[in-house]
């Protein structure tokens, strides 16, 4: 008699394997490296072979890990947006489905107050360079599906039904809020906290 097939809880609940330990180790070492070549010399200036060559990778083995340069530096933005996902779960549902989300977006506040300064460069790359404009939009697009079934809880409404679209409108204008802010926090070089402006952002659809 064979063992019972694990439960889908038992499953998520497997550690990960040497080969996925292994993987994340170098995703986090091309990222690092990457990230620092595109700071010293610019995203465009930056090739593939560089960052491969600095790795001890190949550039076929570099793109085995990321499918883009582009992804190099956005790795990071799907774990965000779930980490955004889950923290507006977690309020209270006695508050307003729009302070929820100013709250959820204090994950980001966080992380940037822990290294200001590389956040601003960060940012300011992603402002500057016109092909991580691009994705970094797709990214956050993706941000707005994970928020929407949360929203069209909170609103006691169906998020299924295309003529309901409420939940894409409120997911859509805080995530552009967010956007301004970041625009405005790079702009004034970090002399106004990102959080002041994204409370500035957020507080106009209010009044």
């Amino acid at each position: 008699m064979t063992d019972p097939a694990p439960t889908s809880t038992q499953s998520a609940a497997k550690p990960p394997g040497l080969r996925e330990r292994m993987r994340a180790t170098v995703r986090k070492e091309v990222v690092e490296v990457a990230l620092r070549l595109f700071i010293e010399q610019g995203f465009d200036r930056t090739t593939v072979d560089q960052i491969a060559a600095e790795v001890g990778l190949s550039r076929a083995s570099l793109f085995r890990y990321f499918g883009t340069k582009e992804d190099i530096v956005l790795q990071g933005l799907e774990e965000s947006g779930r980490q955004i996902a889950d923290e507006f779960a977690a309020r209270p549902d006695t508050e307003r489905p729009w302070e929820a989300l100013r709250r959820a977006f204090d994950v980001l506040m966080r992380a940037n107050e822990a290294d200001p300064q590389q956040a601003l460069t960060y940012l300011r790359m992603l402002q500057e360079t016109p092909s991580l404009r691009a994705r970094h939009f797709e990214k956050q697009l993706s941000w707005q599906e994970m928020l929407v079934p949360e929203i069209a809880r909170r609103l006691g409404v169906s998020s299924d039904r295309p003529e309901e679209i409420r939940p894409n409108a409120l997911a859509g204008a805080a995530l552009g809020c967010l956007d301004a802010a970041a625009t405005g926090w790079v702009a004034c070089e970090g002399t106004v906290p990102l959080a002041v402006l994204l409370d500035r952002a957020m507080g106009t659809l209010t009044e």
